[in-house]
C-alpha cells in the first residue's frame, strides 16, 4: 500500500507567518504552496519551493479566489473568464519561481472558498479545468473525494486526484462538517492517526454520527495552519509507516 501525504504551506505575508513550513517539509511527500490570493507573497513562495526541493517534496500550486483579507475562505462568485485567468496568473507565477529553484510544479490543488465551490459548482469547476489545461494539460487535478468534480475533470481530460482530510471530520454524506461548526477540525493526534489508516486500509473514514462512510483517496491533507499540525503530521505519518503504508507523491517531477 501506498499513500501520499499533503499539506497547505507557503501562507505567510510579508511579516505575518503561519504555521510551521520547515518542520512541515520534513513530513509531508508534497506541498501545496500558496501562490499570493489568499496568502503567499513572492519571497515566500521562493523560499517554500527552494526548502520542498531541498527535501524531495513535490510542488502544487494552491490556488485561490483572490482574497487576502478572508484567507480564501470566503464564497465568491466571478465570472468564467476572470475566474480562469485568476487561476492561470497563480500557476503560472509559480512554475517561474520554481524553475528559479530547480524544480517544477507537478499538480494543482484549489484553495478554501473555491476548493469548496468547484467540488459542487460544474460551472466554476470547469473554468478551473479550462486555465489548468491552458497552462498544462499534464498537470493533475487534486479533488475533494466523491465529489462531482472527480469525473467532471476526468470527463475533461485532466488527471483527477481524489483527496481526504485527516484532521477534518465528515457528515455522512461524505462532505466535509463546516469550520462554523462545533468539531470540524479535530484536534487529537493519535485519533487522526487512526482515523487515517482506517482510510487507507479500507476506504473510510467515520462520520460525525458515527457512521462509515466510503472515501476513496489517493491523497491525504493535513492543514499547515491548524492547531498541532506538526504533531498530527507526524502521528498520521508514523502510524502509516509503522504499518507498511510506503509514503509517497502521487505526482513528482517530469
Amino acid at each position: 500500500m501506498r499513500m501520499d501525504l499533503n499539506s497547505d504551506l507557503g501562507e505567510h505575508y510579508g511579516a505575518w507567518r503561519m504555521g510551521d513550513d520547515e518542520r512541515m517539509l520534513d513530513i509531508v511527500s508534497s506541498a501545496n504552496v500558496a501562490c499570493g490570493f489568499h496568502a503567499g507573497d513572492s519571497r515566500t513562495m521562493l523560499a517554500t519551493l527552494r526548502a520542498a526541493a531541498e527535501r524531495g517534496v513535490s510542488v502544487g500550486a494552491h490556488v485561490s479566489y483572490p482574497d487576502l483579507q478572508g484567507f480564501g475562505r470566503r464564497p465568491m462568485d466571478p465570472d468564467d473568464e476572470e475566474l480562469e485567468a485568476d487561476v492561470g496568473y497563480q500557476i503560472g507565477a509559480l512554475q517561474a519561481l520554481a524553475r528559479m529553484v530547480g524544480t517544477e510544479v507537478v499538480y494543482v490543488k484549489p484553495h478554501g472558498a473555491l476548493y469548496n465551490r468547484i467540488a459542487f459548482d460544474e460551472r466554476q469547476a470547469e473554468a478551473v479545468i479550462r486555465a489548468i489545461r491552458g497552462v498544462d494539460p499534464a498537470l493533475p487535478l487534486v479533488c475533494l473525494a466523491g465529489s462531482q468534480l472527480v469525473e467532471q475533470a476526468r470527463g475533461l481530460g485532466l488527471r483527477a486526484v481524489p483527496e481526504a482530510f485527516a484532521d477534518r471530520a465528515y457528515e455522512p454524506t461524505g462532505a466535509l462538517v463546516p469550520r462554523r461548526d462545533e468539531g470540524a477540525v479535530l484536534h487529537d493526534p493519535g485519533l487522526v492517526a487512526e482515523r487515517m489508516l482506517r482510510l487507507v486500509r479500507e476506504g473510510v473514514v467515520e462520520a460525525r454520527d458515527g457512521s462509515a462512510v466510503r472515501v476513496e483517496a489517493e491523497s491525504i491533507c493535513v492543514h499547515g495552519d491548524s492547531a498541532g499540525a506538526v504533531a498530527i503530521a507526524t502521528s498520521v505519518r508514523d502510524r502509516l509507516v509503522q504499518s507498511g503504508v510506503s509514503l509517497a507523491p502521487f505526482a513528482v517531477r517530469r
